[in-house]
């Protein structure tokens, strides 16, 4: 995702990165070249011409516009919910991180708990779930974050945020059984694990669950349909300013669509997905910032308001 500050008004007008007009500039060639060709036939087609009118486009237009509406309140929806559960990922990892440093007391004469491990080992799950959210490998990850046997046995994990989940569980229950942690304690720590859990099962019913296929399809056709046949309909109202109407009219129907498919896919690594390398980074600055670790630099942005 890019992260960028608000530009002024000006600036909006011209903007290109982040927007979806990069996506639709064939469309919008083709639109211009059917709205020319409107003009040039005087809306014939084979000959013939088309009994269309502005009155017809009017109704339609605001049916399409309806439908696209609910379109992208569902795609924001996930896109939301997305965000939600990242937020309560980011929460728990920082809670069960200081839960564990502050409640855990080493026992004489022997090492106790391994904080710093522990809170390593929080952080990666983080990247985990990103990781297998994008489909991609997490061993850089694991090198960098966790010892080299440790991570070497992880790379084999077929669910590598519930393996570290697993593991996670199991130190706290072996500190629970060498005494350091109370029941009580063990208790608030175990349900920040279940908190962890909870938002890896989101994350994963959202990335399998799509929007319905048909629902896109039917969408799709319809906005192609009408954005074809409107130059058609306006040609005899506005001559030659139909190429101009119709585009801008096109571009309205055809970015929303847009924005609604790539919005609906929030884990993704679109311009406008969720900005998981930034709150993987966040949650790692804060969770070893809580043991005493010392902690990466934060996010920039370039120029042109990339993260990096």
């Amino acid at each position: 995702m890019i992260v960028r500050p608000q530009p002024n008004w000006f600036r909006m007008l011209f903007v290109w990165r982040g927007s979806v007009l990069p996506s639709i500039i064939p469309q919008m060639l083709m639109m211009t070249a059917f709205s020319t060709l409107a003009v040039f036939t005087g809306g014939k087609i084979f000959g013939d011409k088309l009994p269309l009118n502005t009155s017809t486009f009017t109704l339609l237009g605001v049916a399409l516009a309806i439908f696209l509406a609910f379109r992208n309140n569902a795609s924001y929806d996930r896109f939301w919910e997305g965000r939600k559960i990242w937020g309560a990922l980011l929460i728990a990892a920082r809670a069960l991180a200081s839960q564990a440093e502050q409640y855990a007391g080493r026992r004489h004469g022997a090492e106790g708990l391994d904080r710093k491990l522990l809170a390593r080992r929080v952080v990666m799950l983080a990247y985990a779930l990103k990781h297998q959210l994008r489909k991609t490998g997490p061993d850089s990850d694991l090198a960098r974050l966790l010892p080299p046997d440790v991570g070497l046995r992880l790379r084999r994990a077929h669910y590598l945020p519930v393996q570290l989940m697993h593991e996670l569980r199991a130190m706290l229950a072996l500190a629970h059984r060498d005494g350091e942690l109370s029941d009580a304690r063990l208790w608030a720590c175990d349900g920040q694990l279940n908190e962890l859990n909870h938002c890896i099962g989101a994350c994963e019913r959202i990335a399998s669950t799509p929007i319905p296929f048909p629902y896109g399809v039917l969408l799709h056709r319809t906005v192609y349909i009408y954005c074809l046949l409107l130059p058609f309909g306006l040609v005899d109202a506005i001559g030659y300013a139909t190429p101009l109407i119709s585009v801008f009219v096109s571009y309205t129907f055809l970015a929303l669509e847009a924005i609604a498919g790539e919005i609906a896919e929030p884990f993704g690594e679109a311009a406008n997905s969720l900005p998981l390398d930034a709150m993987c980074l966040e949650i790692e600055r804060s969770v070893l910032e809580i043991v005493g670790e010392e902690i990466p630099e934060a996010a920039k942005c370039d120029k042109d308001y990339r993260l990096s």
